[in-house]
């Protein structure tokens, strides 16, 4: 649950919290402002995932509670001065630095895939191929690589790959991944198989181009103001005009795509920070 969404359901009417992919609608109610909620309360609230990271905005993650409070002291400051996003496909920011790979790193994402996803790796790993190739696609400067020799150890402390792609069986999310900012210990992509491959007309390569997304540095684009709703936090720069069909904004956050698809803007925001 993210802080905003916790706000709202601190107050008399409360709204139900649209998680990663959820199929529900998010709350578009402006907040009543007559209880503001605890770092502690804010806390116990926030669903905590393997290696002890935080979740926050239905599929980011956060890795530590030093992070996680100067995640809610700016989100605490912004709601009491009543202040939404900055009128300007987004990047994440770290200390004012765009959240990206360097080029050569960029070229060369490694990833496993965990033998423990049994009967539907096979899925996964489709899944995977057909989310990277959209990216690489768009980009030159893109490159993701599966290792199939890391998938019988294919976890976060595997130095064989970048990153790891590993199963979950929570229902918080269908799948969630981490920034390029991310520590080492923390640069997996958790993903629910049976969700992914029950998501109606969201593919599975669709939702994982998503999430390979915030893997390249991207931000949600329903956090900026003419989304109108499911504002996250400042912390980005944009990239291109807002994009309401863009991949990297949920459907039911006010975005106009069915399909989780990629589009034109998108292809062009990837260009703009890792070359055509």
């Amino acid at each position: 649950m993210s802080l905003r969404m916790m706000l709202r359901a601190a107050t008399a009417t409360a709204a139900a919290a649209a998680l990663a992919f959820s199929l529900a609608p998010a709350a578009t109610a402006a907040p009543a402002r007559d209880r503001v909620p605890t770092f502690g309360e804010f806390q116990a609230s926030t669903y905590r995932d393997v290696a002890g990271q935080y979740v926050v905005n239905g599929d980011e993650t956060i890795v530590s509670t030093k992070e996680l409070q100067a995640f809610y002291d700016e989100m605490i400051a912004e709601y009491q001065a009543g202040d939404g996003p900055s009128s300007e496909l987004i990047i994440n920011r770290v200390y004012g630095r765009d959240d990206k790979w360097s080029a050569t790193q960029a070229r060369n994402l490694t990833y496993c895939v965990s033998n423990n996803f049994g009967t539907q790796k096979t899925n996964i790993v489709n899944a995977m191929a057909s989310g990277a190739a959209q990216w690489e696609a768009a980009s030159s400067g893109v490159n993701f690589t599966y290792v199939p020799s890391a998938d019988a150890n294919c976890r976060t402390t595997n130095n064989a790959v970048l990153f790891s792609v590993e199963p979950t069986t929570t229902t918080q999310y269908i799948a969630r991944a981490f920034f390029p900012s991310s520590p080492d210990s923390q640069r997996n992509v958790l993903v629910n198989a049976a969700s992914l491959m029950s998501s109606g007309s969201w593919t599975p390569g669709n939702i994982m181009a998503h999430e390979l997304g915030h893997s390249l540095g991207f931000r949600h684009e329903h956090t900026r103001p003419e989304a109108g709703t499911c504002f996250e936090d400042n912390n980005w720069r944009p990239l291109t005009p807002y994009d309401s069909a863009s991949i990297m904004h949920y459907p039911q956050c006010n975005g106009s795509s069915s399909n989780l698809s990629m589009t034109t803007t998108d292809r062009s925001g990837i260009r703009a920070v890792y070359g055509a």
